[in-house]
């Protein structure tokens, strides 16, 4: 008789849901903030200054910093070959599990979420549709013209870093069978968003709010998605031995 599996919830630090409470309270205050045009003020001037000072190096150096949070021609590229790597090595479907649940997350969350906020990108004052910075910067914005963005809350780079850096920490220490040194399991985690969160907003493609609303969002998702038990969730018997454990190999 196959032995049933104890499915807990797996730690996360801090521990406890308080702080998850916490990063959506957070969502939720700067989007009131924004709706309220508390922090309208803050954005423009931040979008100023990246405008004033944009020398071609650095701009240059920015864009290409910026290309980590590409998600359709990297990140789930990348991920999906990791998985596949783990999941040949370890003879298990399993690595497959934090890909799917990452995709369903984000997609339930920050799209729904860009179409509600109808938000303009700060970049849409300079090119068509030649908004007035007023005008673009405002959020819940139902009277941007038809060929406006209109998609910038939350950003989606800063949001997608987080959710599929850390689904790529996790494969990484399950590849090298827990042996990935903890600060090079942190830098894959909290570098690239970091990374992006300073980039999209330099670069003119998100307002600061933007990034720091992301920011929040996927430090929740990626909390939710490192609980999850992936090694003893439940699986069809005919998958025939390939639902054995994979992915914990560490304690990272």
């Amino acid at each position: 008789m196959q032995k049933t599996r104890t499915v807990r919830l797996r730690p996360v630090r801090p521990a406890g849901w308080w702080f998850d409470a916490l990063l959506l309270a957070g969502f939720a205050a700067i989007t009131l903030a924004l709706a309220e045009g508390a922090l309208l003020g803050l954005d423009l001037a931040v979008s100023r200054w990246a405008f004033a000072h944009d020398p071609a190096p650095l701009y240059w150096a920015a864009r290409m910093f910026n290309l980590l949070g590409q998600g359709g021609w990297l990140l789930m590229p990348v991920s999906g070959a990791l998985a596949a790597a783990v999941a040949w090595r370890q003879h298990s479907v399993r690595p497959l599990l934090p890909l799917a649940g990452a995709f369903v997350l984000l997609y339930l969350t920050v799209g729904p979420l860009k179409l509600w906020t109808d938000r303009a990108a700060p970049s849409a004052t300079v090119k068509k549709p030649f908004l007035p910075p007023a005008q673009a910067v405002r959020i819940f914005n139902e009277q941007l013209p038809a060929d406006a963005y209109s998609m910038s809350y939350p950003s989606g780079h800063v949001a997608n870093a987080i959710v599929w850096y850390g689904v790529i920490a996790v494969l990484l220490a399950a590849l090298t069978a827990g042996r990935l040194h903890p600060a090079a399991y942190r830098l894959v985690r909290f570098a690239p968003p970091a990374i992006l969160l300073v980039t999209t907003t330099y670069l003119n493609f998100h307002w600061l709010t933007d990034g720091l609303a992301a920011l929040l969002l996927g430090l929740f998702l990626d909390r939710l998605l490192h609980r999850v038990p992936w090694d003893d969730l439940p699986l069809p018997r005919r998958l025939g031995g390939w639902d054995r454990p994979a992915l914990f190999t560490s304690t990272l």
